[in-house]
């Protein structure tokens, strides 16, 4: 078989689409807004309520690359239930709306986190099938003021609204800060490789199928 000594371009026709949202959302115990740029530059403004899910908000952006700005307000005085989960649901649905048909993207996306003592490994498709498998074993209630089981929650409302797979693995960690700090910035990894154009197939659906 014959090659060519030619260096293949196969960026120079790609355009990127413009892949930002801005989502709110209002019940009767929180009102949510989220504005993000998947091809930002890790720029982030979070304000939530909770700070604890405030700094796990800002491991996203630097992490995944994507601007993001959220600003909550919630039932505070029962608890950060409400704010955190719904915080997750009103990211899920910006991240589904900036990535439209989702065509072009690589679709799959994988990290492996260390954070000290603490090793967490993700990997999330854009299938457009919902699944979370979540094994992280936190050994405290609380991180502060924030409850530890919400970081499930978390991950469960922005599974649901983005569509999306994802396994959730803690391979190392006795520190529920480190553990659960790990697992955002190993998100935010995974996150990027998998919204990332592939230019052989900016134009495609990343599926056999056609669709995701």
């Amino acid at each position: 078989m014959q090659t060519s000594d030619r260096p293949l371009n196969i960026s120079s026709n790609l355009t990127l689409p413009n892949r930002t949202a801005s989502v709110s959302r209002r019940t009767g115990e929180t009102d949510v807004q989220v504005t993000l740029n998947l091809d930002g530059i890790g720029q982030c403004t979070a304000k939530t309520g909770v700070p604890f899910l405030d700094h796990m908000l800002h491991q996203i952006a630097a992490h995944g690359l994507i601007d993001l700005e959220v600003q909550a307000t919630g039932d505070y005085e029962i608890d950060d239930h409400h704010t955190n989960e719904d915080v997750g649901i009103t990211l899920g649905m910006a991240l589904h709306q900036a990535l439209g048909d989702r065509k072009g993207i690589v679709r799959f996306g994988h990290f492996l986190a260390p954070l000290d003592e603490a090793l967490i490994q993700v990997a999330l498709d854009f299938s457009g099938r919902p699944h979370l498998s979540y094994g992280l074993q936190i050994p405290t209630e609380r991180v502060g003021t924030y409850d530890t089981q919400l970081v499930r929650e978390f991950f469960v409302a922005i599974v649901n609204h983005a569509k999306l797979t994802l396994h959730i693995r803690q391979l190392d960690g006795i520190n529920s800060h480190h553990i659960i700090e790990a697992t955002f910035k190993a998100f935010a990894r995974s996150l990027r490789m998998a919204t990332e154009v592939d230019p052989r197939r900016a134009h495609t659906i990343p599926s056999s199928k056609g669709i995701l």
